[in-house]
Protein backbone atom coordinates (compact mmCIF):
# COMPACT_ATOMS: atom_id res chain seq x y z
CA UNK A 1 0.00 0.00 0.00
CA UNK A 2 3.03 2.31 0.71
CA UNK A 3 4.54 1.96 -2.51
CA UNK A 4 1.24 2.36 -3.98
CA UNK A 5 0.42 5.64 -2.56
CA UNK A 6 4.24 7.08 -3.31
CA UNK A 7 4.05 6.04 -6.89
CA UNK A 8 0.47 7.81 -7.26
CA UNK A 9 1.49 10.64 -5.38
CA UNK A 10 4.64 11.70 -7.28
CA UNK A 11 3.50 9.81 -10.35
CA UNK A 12 6.49 7.75 -10.17
CA UNK A 13 7.89 4.78 -11.87
CA UNK A 14 7.88 1.63 -9.44
CA UNK A 15 9.97 -1.37 -9.53
CA UNK A 16 10.61 -4.12 -6.86
CA UNK A 17 14.18 -5.96 -7.89
CA UNK A 18 13.69 -8.92 -5.48
CA UNK A 19 9.83 -10.59 -5.25
CA UNK A 20 9.86 -13.34 -3.07
CA UNK A 21 6.22 -15.04 -3.38
CA UNK A 22 3.39 -14.65 -5.62
CA UNK A 23 0.71 -12.41 -5.86
CA UNK A 24 3.88 -9.76 -7.56
CA UNK A 25 3.93 -6.95 -5.30
CA UNK A 26 3.92 -5.55 -8.62
CA UNK A 27 0.25 -6.30 -10.12
CA UNK A 28 -0.90 -5.45 -7.27
CA UNK A 29 0.72 -1.65 -6.77
CA UNK A 30 -0.51 -1.48 -10.47
CA UNK A 31 -3.72 -2.09 -9.82
CA UNK A 32 -4.12 0.57 -6.71
CA UNK A 33 -2.26 3.38 -8.79
CA UNK A 34 -4.90 5.38 -10.97
CA UNK A 35 -2.70 7.63 -13.13
CA UNK A 36 -1.14 7.07 -16.66
CA UNK A 37 2.10 7.96 -16.19
CA UNK A 38 3.36 5.33 -13.96
CA UNK A 39 5.55 2.09 -15.51
CA UNK A 40 6.08 -0.67 -13.57
CA UNK A 41 9.40 -2.67 -14.12
CA UNK A 42 10.17 -6.54 -13.90
CA UNK A 43 11.96 -7.69 -10.95
CA UNK A 44 15.52 -8.82 -11.56
CA UNK A 45 14.85 -11.62 -9.25
CA UNK A 46 11.41 -13.56 -8.63
CA UNK A 47 11.39 -16.24 -6.66
CA UNK A 48 8.21 -18.51 -5.73
CA UNK A 49 8.60 -18.87 -2.29
CA UNK A 50 7.58 -15.83 0.39
CA UNK A 51 10.69 -16.28 2.35
CA UNK A 52 13.43 -13.72 2.80
CA UNK A 53 15.28 -13.27 -0.22
CA UNK A 54 18.42 -15.20 0.66
CA UNK A 55 16.42 -18.40 1.33
CA UNK A 56 13.93 -18.34 -1.57
CA UNK A 57 17.10 -17.77 -3.39
CA UNK A 58 18.60 -20.95 -2.23
CA UNK A 59 15.87 -22.97 -2.42
CA UNK A 60 15.10 -22.53 -6.21
CA UNK A 61 19.22 -23.33 -6.78
CA UNK A 62 20.20 -19.75 -7.27
CA UNK A 63 22.47 -16.44 -5.15
CA UNK A 64 21.72 -12.79 -5.45
CA UNK A 65 24.34 -11.64 -6.56
CA UNK A 66 24.03 -7.58 -6.66
CA UNK A 67 25.82 -6.96 -9.60
CA UNK A 68 23.35 -8.43 -11.83
CA UNK A 69 20.76 -6.15 -10.29
CA UNK A 70 20.85 -2.74 -12.83
CA UNK A 71 18.02 -0.40 -12.10
CA UNK A 72 15.90 0.90 -15.57
CA UNK A 73 16.52 2.94 -17.53
CA UNK A 74 13.45 5.31 -16.73
CA UNK A 75 14.98 8.82 -17.87
CA UNK A 76 13.75 11.69 -15.83
CA UNK A 77 10.61 10.03 -14.10
CA UNK A 78 11.14 9.76 -9.88
CA UNK A 79 11.40 5.68 -9.27
CA UNK A 80 10.05 3.94 -6.36
CA UNK A 81 12.51 0.96 -5.27
CA UNK A 82 10.90 -1.26 -2.76
CA UNK A 83 12.72 -3.07 -0.61
CA UNK A 84 12.10 -6.83 0.33
CA UNK A 85 11.36 -6.95 4.49
CA UNK A 86 13.66 -4.90 6.55
CA UNK A 87 17.33 -3.32 6.25
CA UNK A 88 18.75 -5.95 7.32
CA UNK A 89 17.34 -8.82 5.47
CA UNK A 90 20.06 -10.86 3.64
CA UNK A 91 19.83 -11.32 0.14
CA UNK A 92 23.22 -13.78 0.27
CA UNK A 93 25.63 -15.03 2.46
CA UNK A 94 27.29 -11.04 2.45
CA UNK A 95 24.64 -8.32 1.69
CA UNK A 96 21.27 -7.10 2.49
CA UNK A 97 18.30 -4.83 1.50
CA UNK A 98 20.12 -1.79 2.41
CA UNK A 99 22.93 -2.71 -0.06
CA UNK A 100 20.41 -2.16 -2.77
CA UNK A 101 19.60 1.13 -1.61
CA UNK A 102 23.47 1.87 -1.28
CA UNK A 103 23.80 0.69 -4.89
CA UNK A 104 21.63 2.82 -6.07
CA UNK A 105 21.93 5.89 -3.68
CA UNK A 106 18.30 5.89 -3.14
CA UNK A 107 16.67 8.10 -0.44
CA UNK A 108 15.00 6.42 2.18
CA UNK A 109 11.47 6.22 3.24
CA UNK A 110 10.97 4.20 6.39
CA UNK A 111 7.90 2.50 7.18
CA UNK A 112 7.33 2.11 10.32
CA UNK A 113 4.46 -0.52 11.84
CA UNK A 114 2.86 0.30 15.35
CA UNK A 115 2.90 -2.49 17.21
CA UNK A 116 3.80 -3.66 20.97
CA UNK A 117 7.48 -3.38 20.48
CA UNK A 118 7.95 -1.31 17.20
CA UNK A 119 9.59 1.72 19.06
CA UNK A 120 12.93 -1.16 19.36
CA UNK A 121 12.36 -2.44 16.27
CA UNK A 122 12.60 1.26 14.47
CA UNK A 123 15.30 2.41 16.45
CA UNK A 124 17.44 -0.21 15.22
CA UNK A 125 16.96 0.62 11.87
CA UNK A 126 16.92 4.29 12.46
CA UNK A 127 20.62 3.69 14.31
CA UNK A 128 21.76 1.82 11.08
CA UNK A 129 20.36 3.82 8.67
CA UNK A 130 22.80 7.20 10.44
CA UNK A 131 25.03 4.55 11.21
CA UNK A 132 25.85 3.72 7.37
CA UNK A 133 24.65 7.76 6.38
CA UNK A 134 21.56 7.33 4.35
CA UNK A 135 19.64 10.30 3.06
CA UNK A 136 16.00 10.10 4.74
CA UNK A 137 13.27 11.52 3.57
CA UNK A 138 11.49 10.89 6.30
CA UNK A 139 8.42 8.04 8.29
CA UNK A 140 5.70 6.96 7.40
CA UNK A 141 3.80 5.25 10.30
CA UNK A 142 1.28 2.15 9.86
CA UNK A 143 -1.55 1.46 12.40
CA UNK A 144 -3.67 1.64 14.81
CA UNK A 145 -2.65 5.47 16.34
CA UNK A 146 -0.25 5.41 19.62
CA UNK A 147 0.66 8.85 19.65
CA UNK A 148 3.29 8.17 22.35
CA UNK A 149 5.16 5.70 19.82
CA UNK A 150 4.85 7.94 16.95
CA UNK A 151 5.80 11.00 19.39
CA UNK A 152 9.05 9.65 20.09
CA UNK A 153 10.52 7.67 17.41
CA UNK A 154 10.11 11.28 15.82
CA UNK A 155 11.57 13.18 18.36
CA UNK A 156 14.21 10.46 18.44
CA UNK A 157 15.33 10.34 15.15
CA UNK A 158 14.94 13.39 13.79
CA UNK A 159 12.78 12.49 10.81
CA UNK A 160 9.80 14.07 9.65
CA UNK A 161 6.92 12.09 9.48
CA UNK A 162 5.69 12.67 6.18
CA UNK A 163 1.96 10.48 6.41
CA UNK A 164 0.32 7.90 9.23
CA UNK A 165 -1.85 5.39 7.40
CA UNK A 166 -4.47 3.54 10.04
CA UNK A 167 -6.07 0.28 9.23
CA UNK A 168 -8.66 0.21 6.36
CA UNK A 169 -11.62 -1.84 6.24
CA UNK A 170 -10.76 -2.37 2.10
CA UNK A 171 -7.64 -0.99 -0.08
CA UNK A 172 -8.63 0.14 -3.39
CA UNK A 173 -7.45 3.13 -5.26
CA UNK A 174 -10.10 5.39 -3.80
CA UNK A 175 -7.99 4.69 -0.15
CA UNK A 176 -4.92 5.08 -2.07
CA UNK A 177 -5.71 8.33 -3.83
CA UNK A 178 -6.69 9.74 -0.80
CA UNK A 179 -3.40 8.89 1.27
CA UNK A 180 -1.73 10.09 -1.46
CA UNK A 181 -2.73 13.59 -1.25
CA UNK A 182 -1.99 13.91 2.36
CA UNK A 183 1.34 12.75 1.89
CA UNK A 184 1.77 15.25 -0.96
CA UNK A 185 0.85 18.14 1.29
CA UNK A 186 3.77 16.57 3.68
CA UNK A 187 6.02 16.65 0.81
CA UNK A 188 8.84 19.06 0.37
Amino acid sequence: MVSAILTHALQADYWKPIQCGIPRDTDTVKSLVNNNHSLFYEESYLFQHPLSPHAAAAKEGKTIELEKILQPDMGHSNLIIEGAGGVLVPLNQEKFVIDLAEKFDAEIILVANIYLGSINHTLLTINELKRRNFKVKGIIFNGEENKETESFIIQYSEFKCLLKIRPEKEINQEVVTRYAIQLFENWE
